[in-house]
């Protein structure tokens, strides 16, 4: 039954989300009181894809070939809080910039050798894991509660709580199941470590339409992330965090109602409802900036309700799209190369487009103060979105077989 170690795994996959749930949604509310502009906003939610980016090299050249991975994930959390504790120091871009780039170059590599190490050690991986993965979404709930709790969404209060929880799970790491490394000694070709052995699959017509979309989607995706919280943060809602934590609510609802949706409707109608999604939660928040009152606040809670679909029917879906599209010889490298262009390139490219957009569309007041035109900002994302449908309905051809779930 291995109940102890579900048990174990669940805790560390709690703390693991508590720690991102914390900071990722309100930093840029925060970064807004520095009075950092659109760009340097976005640049900064585009050290989340830098990260990304590194962390393959880092599993793939250390974490699998010379340590065990609790150690590696005890020693990524001790540092990290200590950057988190100093982050809040840097009062200018140009030093907390790097700063947050380091932090993400530590935490970024325990998602991978976290869920690696979960999947190693439970025995009946395809049945346990999920049941283990669901505490990751009940910890960003926590972290996006406890910042509201604690009146943290617009100050360095988000920092000092993600320090602290990194440290516990720093401590926490070391005391996992011992896992080694799988690589000793191994000479490993960076074509492996980036997944580019998946290339192969771009021959497929369908394959590489879906890779071009999934790419060209990430763009609007992230004007949610890097935009959010300083739009809520200027309308002024309160416990704007906590109340964004509905979004993985909404994930875990719509978790369950994804097997059913690919094995009636199939990968293609199930990513193009993903897709719509993402279109209808963008034009909602443009329908909301003109609005006010119980009305603005119903068309928010719908735009943060609608994550489930945005984020289950289009990347767990497509996730599934490239595993059943490989083969055991380049399934691994596939997924390594699906997560490298959505959540690297892409994430960069997204954010970085997101903030530029914000710049453009900010305004200093007479007493100093930035306002943004966030219908400007809205109808972008929702554009790029239903560009993306459409190229996505034109060319993508659904495949001849799909995972049975």
């Amino acid at each position: 039954m291995q109940t102890t170690l579900k048990v174990q795994l669940s805790a560390f996959m709690f703390l693991q989300y508590f720690i991102w749930g914390s900071w990722y949604v309100t930093m840029g509310s925060y970064l807004a009181t520095l009075n950092f502009d659109g760009v340097e906003i976005g640049l900064a939610y585009g050290a989340f894809a830098i990260g990304a980016m590194i962390s393959p090299f880092f599993v793939g050249l250390v974490a699998d070939r010379f340590f065990a991975s609790e150690k590696i994930l005890g020693m990524l959390g001790l540092f990290g809080g200590l950057l988190m504790f100093i982050l809040p120091q840097a009062k200018e871009f140009s030093t907390f910039y790097p700063l947050l780039i380091l932090y993400c170059a530590t935490y970024v590599p325990t998602l991978a050798l976290g869920n690696s190490l979960s999947l190693h050690q439970l025995k009946d991986a395809k049945t346990a894991y999920p049941q283990v993965k669901i505490f990751s979404a009940i910890g960003w709930i926590a972290g996006g509660v406890t910042i509201s709790i604690i009146g943290g969404e617009k100050n360095e209060m988000m920092f000092y709580l993600a320090g602290t929880l990194s440290v516990v799970f720093g401590i926490y790491s070391f005391f996992l199941p011992h896992t080694p490394p799988k690589k000793v000694g191994a000479n490993v070709p960076i074509s492996e470590i980036l997944g580019l052995d998946a290339l192969a699959l771009l021959a497929k017509p369908s394959f590489a339409i879906f890779i071009v979309c999934m790419f060209l989607v990430c763009i609007p995706l992230y004007f949610y992330f890097v935009n959010m919280g300083a739009y809520l943060g200027e309308l002024n809602w309160p416990n704007f965090a906590a109340r964004m934590t509905f979004a993985q609510v909404s994930d875990v609802i719509f978790l369950f109602i994804l097997p059913f949706m690919l094995r009636y409707f199939g990968y293609k109608r199930t990513i193009v409802v993903g897709i719509m999604a993402w279109a209808a939660r963008y034009f909602i928040l443009d329908r909301s900036v003109g609005s006010t009152g119980d009305m603005q606040t119903a068309m928010i809670f719908a735009a943060i309700l609608l994550h489930g679909v945005c984020y289950d029917f289009l990347f767990i879906a497509g996730q599934l799209y490239v595993d059943d599209e490989a083969n055991e010889r380049n399934r691994g490298a596939a997924q390594g190369f699906i997560a490298f262009i959505l959540w690297g390139v892409g994430g960069f490219v997204g954010t970085f487009v997101a903030g530029k957009v914000m710049a453009a569309n900010a305004f200093t007041q007479v007493d100093g103060t930035v306002t943004h035109n966030w219908q400007g900002i809205w109808i972008v994302p929702a554009i790029m979105s239903s560009v993306v449908l459409l190229i996505f309905l034109i060319f993508f051809r659904e495949p001849k077989k799909i995972t049975s779930t």
